[in-house]
């Protein structure tokens, strides 16, 4: 099951499948390490879901709501 990594709960893992995205948002996300084939855990959420912290490649990454709606992820 694939789903977008702003739509995942605290402590769900996966597989990135696709960063979507256009220009700099995407570039970053790749720069930063989100690429396909990286697993990923969402460790911390904010209240109102903005921003999402997430280990990945071994260190914590903070993204945005908007960025994390860009990381199409396989949950595992």
């Amino acid at each position: 099951m694939t789903k977008m990594l702003s739509e995942f709960t605290v402590g769900e893992s996966g597989k990135i499948i696709k960063v979507f995205g256009e220009g700099r948002v995407r570039r970053r996300l790749l720069d930063m390490g989100v690429t396909p084939g990286a697993s990923l855990i969402l460790r911390k959420k904010a209240p109102l879901g903005d921003p999402v912290e997430i280990t990945v490649r071994g260190y914590e990454l903070t993204l945005r709501k908007s960025e994390a709606a860009c990381v199409e992820v396989e949950v595992l």
